[in-house]
C-alpha cells in the first residue's frame, strides 16, 4: 500500500467516479483546456458506463493527463490515474490530485509495485483506471508509441477487466514533448480515438506468466498504434522504439544522454 491514503470505495456520482477533485477539474481546468484547444473525439461509445475497465493511451506531452481525463470524464466516467509521486507533493495541486483519488507511483524503484497493488484495488472496487502503458512520454523521435511496460497486462489479466485502447494526437502541439512552454494561439486540435476492448482471452489466467505479460502488453500497444495510424494517416515504423535497449534515460528528458 502506498504511503498516501487511497480510497477503495466503489465509484459514485455522475459521471461515475465523480468526486470533489473532479468537480474542481470540471469547474476550473476544463474551461482552460477549451480556451487553448479544439476537440476531435470519436469512439466514446466504447467507454463502459458501468464496471471496472482500463483505458490505455499513448503519451506525448505533460498536458496529456488533463486532456485524457477530459475525454473520459465527458464520455461518462471519472477515471483514476497513476502519476509520478513528485507531482502529488506540489502544494495545492497535489492536494487536488489526491482529492481526485489518483495514485502516486515511485517510478523505476522497488516500491513501484505498491501503486500497482493500489490500482488493482481500485479495479476490484469497480473504478475506471486511466493508464499510459509506456510509463513516460515517448522517446521515439517521430512520436510513435514505444515498447511498453507490462504492468497494464498484469492488471488486466489478474482482474479480468476490459482494456479500452485510446490514441491521442495534438497535445504535443500545445506543450511539446518534454517542453514546458505552452502555445496558446491559434488553438490546436486535440484528437482522441477510442477503440473496442482488446481481446486478451488467449492469455486468460496468465497474469503471472512473464511471456504472456509481454505478449499481451504488445497487443494492447498494437491496438493503440493502429488507432494512431488512422489519426496520422501514416504507418508506424517497422522497428518499435524500445527504451530498455536505448542509451536514453528511462525517465526524465529524453534528449538528455545517460552519464
Amino acid at each position: 500500500m502506498s504511503e498516501m491514503r487511497v480510497s477503495f470505495a466503489p465509484p459514485k456520482g455522475r459521471p461515475l467516479g465523480n468526486n470533489f477533485g473532479f468537480k474542481i477539474f470540471k469547474a476550473i481546468v476544463v474551461p482552460l483546456i477549451r480556451l487553448i484547444s479544439k476537440k476531435d473525439w470519436k469512439g466514446r461509445e466504447n467507454i463502459p458506463q458501468t464496471g471496472a475497465f482500463i483505458a490505455a493511451c499513448n503519451h506525448l506531452s505533460y498536458l496529456d493527463a488533463l486532456v485524457f481525463a477530459d475525454f473520459l470524464f465527458h464520455s461518462g466516467r471519472a477515471p483514476r490515474f497513476l502519476g509520478k509521486a513528485s507531482v502529488f507533493k506540489i502544494p495545492v495541486i497535489g492536494r487536488i490530485i489526491l482529492a481526485g483519488g489518483h495514485l502516486p507511483i515511485e517510478r523505476e524503484t522497488s516500491s513501484a509495485h505498491h501503486a500497482i497493488d493500489d490500482a488493482r484495488g481500485l479495479l476490484e472496487s469497480g473504478h475506471a483506471l486511466g493508464l499510459y502503458p509506456e510509463g513516460t512520454l515517448t522517446r521515439d523521435t517521430a512520436s510513435w508509441p514505444m515498447v511498453a511496460k507490462t504492468g497494464i497486462a498484469r492488471l488486466a489479466l489478474q482482474t479480468g477487466v476490459p482494456v479500452i485502447p485510446v490514441a491521442q494526437w495534438g497535445s504535443q502541439e500545445i506543450i511539446p514533448t518534454y517542453g514546458k512552454k505552452i502555445k496558446l494561439f491559434p488553438r490546436s486540435k486535440v484528437i482522441f480515438r477510442a477503440g473496442a476492448p482488446v481481446d486478451l482471452s488467449q492469455w486468460a489466467g496468465k497474469g503471472d506468466d512473464p511471456e504472456a505479460l509481454i505478449a499481451a502488453t504488445a497487443k494492447v500497444m498494437r491496438e493503440i498504434t493502429n488507432l494512431l495510424e488512422g489519426i496520422r494517416g501514416e504507418k508506424r515504423p517497422q522497428v518499435i522504439f524500445d527504451p530498455r535497449t536505448s542509451d536514453l534515460p528511462r525517465t526524465g528528458n529524453f534528449k538528455k544522454k545517460k552519464g
